[in-house]
């Protein structure tokens, strides 16, 4: 099975996260996980999974949510820069910051490496490893489409959160398997969430 980081970063879009991990584990992968503090608040807000206290509390915690095997995520708090995903020689095989705010994305664009997600990412992009991004904003500045095209430029692959239609959804979970089927996709990961064009 591949090993993947994840990334959580304080924008709308939790329920795209939450469900992305949930596929993940169920498929046996191994997660390095990493959220910020307003991620952290609005996964509470948006899902209603409360996550609090020391790294170790927050992966138990998330271990027992998603029914995870010991050891199948590992837990790092932002500002934990001695994480393993800190350093290139951690081999990984995708990183996806999902959903990634428009501070997070410029830090990204830029180089600006000051917490543990914006490294493991600086780190994704330095070793030209796959870096997916999930941008949660709406309408976007011409700043944030710079910086987007900064990173697309890189070989990033940029997945907006944007939902189709053209499979008629009925239930929010619909649309959110949408955007995570598309994720999958670009992480090589095999899935059948949405209906595909044409089948």
């Amino acid at each position: 099975m591949a090993i993947y980081t994840i990334a959580i970063s304080g924008a709308s879009g939790a329920p795209y996260a939450l469900r992305l991990l949930q596929v993940l584990v169920k498929g046996g992968h191994s997660l390095y996980l990493s959220i910020t503090g307003n991620g952290l608040s609005i996964l509470n807000d948006e899902t209603g999974l409360m996550l609090k206290g020391s790294e170790t509390d927050i992966q138990f915690a998330l271990e027992k949510h998603l029914g995870a095997k010991e050891g199948q995520i590992s837990y790092f708090d932002e500002d934990n820069m001695y994480a393993a995903i800190a350093s290139g020689s951690v081999k990984v095989d995708a990183m996806v910051v999902i959903p990634c705010s428009m501070k997070t994305l410029s830090a990204l664009a830029h180089g600006y490496a000051s917490t543990l997600i914006e490294r493991a990412a600086d780190v994704t992009l330095k070793e030209k490893r796959k870096l997916i991004i999930v941008p949660r904003e709406t309408p976007l500045s011409a700043i944030h489409l710079r910086n987007l095209l900064t990173l697309a430029e890189l070989g990033c692959h940029i997945i907006p959160a944007m939902p189709a239609f053209y499979h008629h959804p009925t239930r929010i979970s619909e649309m959110v398997d949408f955007i995570v089927g598309r994720v999958l996709d670009s992480m090589g990961v095999e899935n059948d969430l949405s209906p595909r064009w044409g089948m």
